[in-house]
């Protein structure tokens, strides 16, 4: 059963950091891009960050200079790295992936999400 499996949430104050990570698992050749997306409280969710299958990435604006994402290909893991963090970063993060599986010898892409990880910070 292929699946993304999020963890690294947690509470935290103002200030402080955590580290999310994003692990594919199951019969996959790997991870194309790698996307976290954030859902406040009341808000649509939203992208906080990408990354590509070359290492290009992009943020939203509200997290540029704080947040950091990057890959481990061994472990087929995304993770974001949340520095500096503030209240307004609250919310429920979520990953998702493009992961290349076999279908047959070709090699195909499909999207999965995960389960969410919670991120409190409070003031």
């Amino acid at each position: 059963q292929v699946q993304l499996v999020e963890s690294g949430g947690g509470l935290v104050q103002a200030g402080g950091s955590l580290r999310l990570s994003c692990a594919a698992s199951g019969s996959i050749l790997g991870i194309n891009a790698g996307t976290w997306y954030r859902q406040a409280p009341g808000k649509e969710r939203g992208l906080v960050a990408k990354i590509t299958s070359s290492g290009n990435t992009n943020y939203a604006d509200s997290v540029k200079g704080r947040f950091t994402i990057s890959r481990d290909n061994t472990k087929n893991t995304v993770y974001l790295q949340m520095n500096n963090l503030k209240p307004e970063d609250t919310g429920v993060y979520y990953c998702n992936a493009n992961l290349l599986r076999d279908s047959s010898g070709r090699v195909l892409e499909y999207s999965y999400w995960g389960q969410g990880t919670q991120v409190t910070v409070s003031s």
